[in-house]
């Protein structure tokens, strides 16, 4: 049975990173680090997820790069924040996740060009640390919010702390659905 506790103190904006309808009854948001063997782990449970309930849900993603343990985490985000400034955040997502072993910043090159990003204004964001204050915001929120690991999720702004399989999150989600 899920159990939830805090609540979400930054609510899912337009701010955030969505995909699904914003009309979608439940929320899903996670609070994720891109190196962390786990998210890995849930960002294919996400997308089965996803596919299951379809217009049902909207998925957010959240940064929350454990620097102590994950070099990479926090330049991976601030890749991701670069490819969403050219329009292209869930196909750097998706990409971030598949190579997780290769992250270094030769290898994110190598990612943004793969996504067909336009590589100067890339390497250019990244070289500057333009998306180091989005990330952080979005570590903050975290931590005010009673993140302190990866993945955290929440249910429309309610912490999910249930089983991080399949069945167990779309259980959560329809017992969200109840409660609405």
């Amino acid at each position: 049975m899920s159990t939830y506790s805090p609540h979400l103190l930054l609510p899912v904006s337009e701010r955030d990173h969505t995909i699904g309808p914003a009309s979608a009854p439940v929320t899903l948001l996670e609070y994720g680090d891109y190196e962390c063997p786990y998210c890995r782990a849930a960002h294919v449970v996400v997308a089965e997820v996803r596919l299951r309930l379809m217009n049902r849900l909207r998925f957010a993603y959240r940064h929350f790069p454990l620097t102590n343990v994950h070099p990479h985490a926090q330049r991976a985000a601030e890749a991701a924040e670069a490819a969403g400034a050219q329009g292209r955040f869930w196909a750097m997502h998706d990409r971030l996740f598949e190579y997780q072993d290769a992250l270094e910043d030769d290898d994110l090159l190598i990612h943004a060009e793969a996504i067909g990003l336009d590589l100067p204004r890339f390497a250019r964001e990244l070289a500057a640390r333009i998306h180091t204050a989005r990330v952080r915001e979005d570590f903050m929120s975290g931590v005010r919010s009673g993140v302190n690991g990866t993945p955290t999720f929440y249910l429309n702004d309610i912490r999910y702390d249930g089983g991080r399989d399949a069945v167990s999150l779309i259980e959560g989600i329809e017992l969200a659905l109840e409660v609405r």
